[in-house]
């Protein structure tokens, strides 16, 4: 059985480890569940799901707009803006919106009041169904900064889901989009593969998880009958090793075909209801050394 409020995150050092896989088929094999789909620069769990009665959001953020008439070119916005997003060029002032971080403060500074906000899109937040899945998709524009303000979105729309479990899908790496991801998980799943390439990225993920003091587990993908780099580093800093998915040419054919592999195959079923259940254990593990 699966705790109604759990919510699990699924990271990966890099990009192509089989992140998507686990938290597309960990939704999949749970009774109800919502999949929240983070990796908003390039978002895929959606081809797998393939969800019907899609509702879409726009997202914008807040970037200063001037009005000329009013600016006296005092320039105590551009000593404030600590990203170097505002300048004055030929005794104009300008609006840098790549590196802006929507704060707001040059709009409280400004003596004169000539600085507005105005909402600018940078991409959507789609929902939808599949089967026993609740679907919740981030996309973000073309050439926007950064995809933050979308996952703080649907990081806070998944947090009104009280009565199912939620897997967060983040995006691949360590940075500030993956940090927001993980902020309200309760257990985090690090995917890796068994080289030492994997190794030194499952290492990235391992710093990030910790310091965050987040409780964590490693599934191991693309296991082959030989030296595994991903599952020495595991051992040689006691993280518990939740499943060892085989190097298996049908679960990649399902794979690439996006299919969801646990409705296609009892065998790989068997294999992702396995590890939920490791998953569940760990969680109701860390819960009684917490209370």
């Amino acid at each position: 059985m699966t705790d109604k409020s759990v919510k699990i995150a699924v990271l990966s050092g890099k990009g192509g480890t089989g992140k998507t896989l686990v938290s597309v088929n960990l939704a999949a094999v749970a009774e109800n569940s919502l999949y929240v789909d983070c990796d908003v620069e390039e978002p895929n769990g959606h081809l797998f799901f393939k969800p019907e009665n899609i509702s879409e959001k726009t997202i914008s953020v807040k970037k200063p707009i001037f009005n000329q008439n009013l600016c006296d070119g005092c320039r105590k916005c551009v000593d404030f803006c600590k990203f170097n997003a505002l300048a004055f060029i030929k005794n104009n002032p300008y609006v840098f919106e790549e590196v802006c971080h929507s704060c707001g403060g040059c709009v409280l500074i400004c003596p004169q009041k000539a600085i507005e906000e105005k909402e600018k899109p940078i991409g959507k937040v789609q929902k939808g169904v599949s089967d026993n899945v609740k679907i919740y998709t981030g996309i973000m524009n073309t050439g926007v900064a950064s995809g933050t303000p979308i996952i703080k979105e649907l990081i806070s729309e998944s947090n009104a889901e009280k009565e199912l479990p939620v897997f967060i899908d983040c995006p691949p790496g360590s940075a500030c989009i993956v940090m927001e991801s993980i902020k309200d998980a309760d257990y985090c799943i690090l995917v890796a593969e068994p080289t030492v390439f994997g190794a030194h990225n499952l290492n990235m993920v391992y710093d990030l998880v910790r310091l965050f003091g987040k409780p964590h587990g490693v599934v191991l993908n693309k296991c082959l009958n030989e030296d595994n780099p991903t599952e020495e580093f595991c051992r040689n800093n006691h993280i518990p090793i939740l499943s060892r998915i085989p190097f298996d040419n049908e679960l990649g054919r399902l794979n690439s075909e996006a299919k969801i592999a646990t409705r296609e195959n009892k065998r790989f079923n068997e294999l992702f209801s396995s590890l939920l259940d490791s998953v569940m254990k760990e969680v109701q593990h860390e819960t009684i050394v917490d209370s």
